[in-house]
């Protein structure tokens, strides 16, 4: 079963199998995720997933077994 995700503010969709870390499916989507250590713990890679309550680490996420995915992606000036 594909899921589609949705990343914003880039209103760029592309589709996903469950299971695929979330860094791959942004950058086949052509969105740039920052990212410092690829391991945690720098949160340079936040992102916002619609409906859960707390920003997720993009380079620890994997997309969930549903329909769609809404991702809200921000830029930290910082990064």
């Amino acid at each position: 079963m594909s899921v589609t995700v949705h990343f914003l503010p880039d209103k760029v969709s592309v589709t996903a199998e469950p299971g695929e870390p979330l860094l791959n499916v942004a950058e086949r989507a052509g969105i740039t995720i920052p990212t410092g250590c690829l391991m945690g713990s720098c949160y340079a890679c936040e992102v916002e997933i619609e409906g859960q309550e707390y920003p997720v680490r993009a380079c620890l996420a994997s997309v969930p077994d549903e329909s769609v995915l809404i991702v809200h992606r921000y830029d930290d000036p910082i990064w």
